[in-house]
């Protein structure tokens, strides 16, 4: 039962580092590259369809398993690696902690901008910098949880 909800962990730590992923390398240079008012139609129609039950899969279900994962783990493997899987949890915890204080923050305000309301190319600019930004620590974070509990997975004699 531990391996099974290590490895699920893994994989929603996965999934979910691959999100952030996408939008550090992908995502927001493409919509850098378009023109502001497009950009900024195209990042409010992302955010009116991304909260869908496969992206909470793995947004929710990342800490979720990566907890009882740890629990298991602390238990099962011992002291050390329920201290790196706990380790693991505070980052997944702070990539959601980041998405919840300042990303989505950040783009329910985005989600008020209307046409003409405001400069579009400053509106943009002071977006995409600030959540490009975070979006990156966010990135980092989960990352190095999946790092890390794909190294307890990989350790030997497991």
């Amino acid at each position: 039962m531990t391996r099974l909800l290590h490895l699920v962990s893994v994989l929603l730590l996965g999934l979910l580092a691959g999100f952030f992923y996408a939008y550090s390398n992908s995502v927001m240079w493409g919509l850098d590259d378009t023109a502001p008012e497009a950009a900024i139609a195209a990042m409010q129609g992302i955010n009116r369809v991304v909260r869908n039950p496969l992206f909470a899969a793995a947004f929710f279900g990342a800490p979720l398993a990566t907890t009882v994962a740890a629990a298991f783990l602390w238990r099962g493997a011992g002291a050390a690696a329920g201290m790196v899987a706990v380790l693991a949890l505070a980052l997944c915890l702070a990539a959601v902690g980041i998405t919840a204080v300042v990303n989505v923050p950040m783009n329910e305000a985005l989600a008020t901008l209307g046409s003409g309301a405001v400069d579009p190319a400053q509106a943009w600019s002071d977006y995409s910098e600030r959540w490009t930004f975070w979006n990156h620590a966010r990135f980092a974070a989960s990352l190095l949880a999946f790092a890390l509990m794909t190294m307890l997975a990989l350790r030997p004699g497991r």
